[in-house]
């Protein structure tokens, strides 16, 4: 298993920063564009605990995948949790933190993930996913 944390100052404020990450359209604009990420389900305005969303992602070679995760855990204003629940990843668990902070928002990303698929998943992680 493997574990990526990342730190981000917003200089927003609270109200902002969770109204534009809690807006599941809003994923179009923080995933990167190489990974044709397309949204292939109905979203709500605001995510809800239980949200399932579906995608359709080319994260190596161009190859499509299926992707669902779940909203599965939210305390409004502060995190999130999504994880995985069909998709290219044995595991994947992303917290996404939010504190106020003096002129803005420190955002906290911890993902915790396992490519698995035996020496297959090794690869591809070795090859593409670890580096992003």
């Amino acid at each position: 298993m493997r574990k990526l944390k990342q730190e981000q100052f917003l200089p927003i404020t609270l109200d902002e920063a969770w109204d534009f990450f809690a807006t599941p359209r809003n994923l179009n604009e923080v995933t990167p564009a190489d990974l044709t990420f397309q949204i292939t389900s109905d979203l709500p305005d605001k995510m809800y605990e239980g949200l399932i969303i579906t995608y359709k992602i080319k994260p190596m070679m161009n190859i499509p995948l299926d992707w669902c995760t779940e909203i599965t855990h939210i305390k409004e204003k502060e995190f999130f949790v999504d994880e995985q629940r069909k998709g290219p990843y044995n595991i994947w668990h992303h917290e996404h933190h939010f504190k106020e902070q003096e002129g803005g928002v420190l955002m906290t990303d911890i993902l915790h993930y396992d490519i698995g698929k035996w020496i297959i998943g090794w690869l591809a992680g070795e090859l593409f996913v670890h580096r992003r």
